[in-house]
């Protein structure tokens, strides 16, 4: 027989048992109900209803933003870093509660040469601020910009040695059609600028329609890209520098002269 001692101590075990099922229990039941996480945010703050709130904000800041974030941790989080901060700083919760480690995993297009990260980066922003019919469209004026603008604008480390039309939104082809053009490889300093600079450009337009589209500012109106003349074997375009600056001039070239 156990002698009382020994009851004590079994009964003892199994009220902290039960104690410790309850707790656990307890911890699941929280962690599986997103509404009590929510609930506790940002010192009991409610989240507020979608859309987020979006006020007015700097497109030079944003644009320096992304830059300096690129460098970082790659084009999709330094364009949603850039907004996001802006943001926080203007607005606080709830993005202040946002990180933006979650769309690191954009760059190189996805990791597999898909949608420019920094457009990621920027229509995941829109889609936070704008409900869904006014997000599409503006998704779709971004892209649209996107690839019909000479790129890079911005570069405050060195001008780039060529600003390039992207053929489509998908990294692969926007970053080659550069590095064919300015003759360099991907490692190259000179394609990381231009990609640092590109996700500035990306912010800075994103701020700009959505400044816009809340009635803070008029959209500026991007400079339309002249098409490029397509040239015979045996011409090409020269140029000149003349008084009212740079003179270029289509070449044809006679037989061997």
């Amino acid at each position: 027989m156990r002698n009382e001692k020994e009851v004590i101590q079994m009964q003892t075990r199994r009220e902290f048992l039960k104690k410790s099922a309850a707790l656990l229990g307890s911890a699941a039941v929280v962690g599986s109900v997103p509404g009590l996480l929510k609930a506790q945010a940002e010192d009991g703050q409610e989240v507020p209803a979608y859309p987020y709130p979006y006020v007015e904000l700097d497109p030079a800041y944003v644009e320096k933003l992304a830059y300096e974030g690129y460098f970082e941790n790659g084009c999709c989080f330094g364009v949603a870093k850039a907004i996001l901060v802006a943001l926080r700083e203007k607005v606080g919760y709830p993005y202040t509660v946002i990180p933006e480690e979650m769309f690191a995993n954009g760059k190189e297009g996805y990791t597999c040469g898909t949608l420019c990260g920094a457009l990621g980066g920027a229509v995941a922003m829109i889609g936070l601020v704008c409900a869904s019919a006014d997000s599409r469209q503006l998704t779709k004026d971004l892209f649209a910009w996107y690839c019909s603008t000479n790129l890079p604008i911005y570069q405050p480390e060195a001008a780039a040695p060529v600003q390039t039309v992207a053929p489509s939104v998908n990294c692969i082809d926007s970053i080659t059609k550069f590095m064919t053009a300015a003759n360099v490889e991907r490692g190259d300093i000179i394609r990381k600028r231009r990609c640092g600079g590109l996700s500035g450009d990306v912010a800075r337009r994103t701020v700009e329609l959505l400044n816009a589209h809340f009635g803070f500012a008029e959209l500026p109106v991007a400079s339309p890209v002249a098409e490029e003349e397509t040239l015979a074997p045996n011409e090409y375009i020269g140029e000149a520098q003349s008084f009212g600056g740079t003179l270029r001039v289509k070449v044809t070239m006679d037989g061997d002269k």
